[in-house]
């Protein structure tokens, strides 16, 4: 058995993903791969320890515990511009330690951030391969940002704060500069550091990414005409349809929350989510809970508790909801609407009686609502989310919009405060719940999805090319 080794960043949006994908690939070859995937635990628990803690190893897919001693990691969080570089470096002699006892070692596949890690690939004569865990108009904006960085010197902070719009080839319109990143708009050591990820791309054999054909045509048409990039395997939709939550929430909660929406008429509740990151202020929640009010809609919203200003943290649940909630807002709304704390959002999305989902755009939440046919109204916070925003509503056409270019500064280096007003939420509501040409183009969405990941289906037969070739490189 050839063993293909794993390291995907220990971030739910990574890890997730990764390991699903992992068992899509030995669902598809039962006798040529072994897969391990190895496991470097952060400082800082985003929601990831007790998802570890789940895992299961099986006869072909083992996780591998290659983590530092807590003091070493800590150390990292010094230098916060450069942690997750310094932090994926500082376990390489981890990783070539259990590489080295491997007797038939069939490559490496690496997430976005793990590139360094192609050194190992290159010590031990095997290939390695990116998983790129969001789409593949995102990769594409990566490649042009840092080609004019990089190639062309190109100053690109020029375009912070502005109302330009960029022609960039992987999107059909022009893009404004008020969605992208913000880490491909600086020249700090963060932004650097990316880039040096990002050029190191070329060195490896391909890159998969978590997307289809039917969905993003055009950007991975752009990709795969350049000359510049490996090949590109597009495999998804990679979705978890494990017993969503089971190592986050208790099973009561869940319950109950299935028992509500089976109560509800089908296509009829709009779910508001925003990711394991996702929370607002007292003043914003404030501007959604009199949106919902009025806009009339069964409602279901996962409502959190930010992290006190001073310290970086994953939201947690409200003790008591009447705390923040405007006064009498759970008696008014009772019988239409249910506030809870964490959701199972898989679950929820798969569940007859949804009919809308207000999101932070995060690719994953995208992925599975694409996946369910469920429409969205985008409501991006932090990382590429408001390119994904854009990308969907302007791009595809399959979204609604409240705001494309919403952005929380987690760092506060920004101390002003965006608020979302009641009507524009409301406006958006009223959108996403009507039968509309976005919701009849999401479920056509749907079905392509389904159609892509079968046999014969653009993601299978994409698939099987990356078997192919990991076989032919042991070989």
């Amino acid at each position: 058995m050839n063993e293909l080794i794993f390291i995907p960043l220990a971030g739910l949006g990574h890890l997730v993903s990764a390991i699903e994908f992992a068992k899509l690939v030995l669902n598809r070859d039962d006798k040529d791969l072994s897969i391990s995937v190895l496991i470097m635990k952060l400082p800082l628990d985003y929601g990831v320890q007790n998802f570890i803690q789940s895992l299961n190893s099986q006869p072909r897919l083992k996780f591998i515990d290659i983590s530092l001693d807590e003091k070493t990691s800590s150390t990292f969080l010094n230098n916060h511009e450069s942690f997750f570089y310094d932090f994926i470096d500082g376990h390489k002699s981890n990783v070539r330690e259990y590489v080295q006892n491997i007797p038939r070692l069939a490559g490496f596949v690496l997430d976005m951030f793990c590139t360094s890690m192609i050194d190992i690939a290159n010590e031990f004569s095997v290939p390695s391969y990116i998983y790129f865990a969001s789409n593949a108009a995102f990769l594409g904006l990566c490649l042009h940002f840092q080609a004019l960085t990089n190639e062309q010197n190109l100053d690109t902070s020029k375009y912070v704060n502005t109302d330009k719009e960029l022609s960039i080839p992987y999107f059909k319109n022009p893009c404004p500069t008020k969605v992208l990143p913000k880490h491909l708009l600086n020249s700090r050591l963060a932004s650097t550091l990316f880039f040096d990820g990002i050029r190191r791309f070329k060195e490896t054999k391909g890159i998969i990414l978590n997307t289809f054909f039917e969905l993003e045509s055009f950007s991975l048409q752009a990709l795969m005409d350049s000359e510049i990039v490996p090949t590109i395997y597009p495999v998804g939709p990679v979705v978890s349809f494990a017993k969503s939550g089971h190592f986050r929430n208790n099973p009561s909660e869940t319950e109950s929350i299935i028992k509500w929406l089976d109560e509800q008429p089908d296509l009829s509740v709009v779910f508001l989510c925003f990711g394991s990151m996702g929370s607002f202020e007292a003043e914003q929640i404030k501007e959604i809970a009199t949106a919902l009010q009025h806009c009339g809609h069964r409602f279901l919203w996962s409502l959190r508790r930010s992290p006190p200003k001073e310290k970086i943290d994953i939201p947690s649940n409200y003790n008591n909801l009447e705390e923040i909630l405007p006064k009498e807002f759970l008696e008014r709304t009772k019988g239409i609407g249910k506030v809870t704390g964490w959701a199972p959002q898989v679950a929820i999305l798969s569940h007859k009686s949804v009919g809308g989902f207000v999101s932070h755009c995060g690719w994953n939440s995208i992925l599975e609502s694409v996946y369910f046919g469920v429409p969205i109204a985008t409501w991006p916070l932090y990382a590429e989310q408001q390119m994904n925003a854009f990308l969907l509503v302007k791009e595809l056409e399959i979204a609604e919009e409240i705001r494309m270019d919403y952005f929380v500064d987690f760092v506060g280096r920004n101390s002003k405060v965006d608020i979302v007003s009641a009507e524009e939420v409301e406006s958006a509501l009223q959108r996403l719940m009507v039968k509309s040409e976005v919701r009849e183009k999401v479920k056509k969405m749907k079905e392509k999805a389904r159609v892509a990941m079968e046999d014969g289906g653009s993601s299978y037969l994409s698939l099987a090319l990356l078997i192919n070739d990991i076989i032919s490189n042991i070989s």
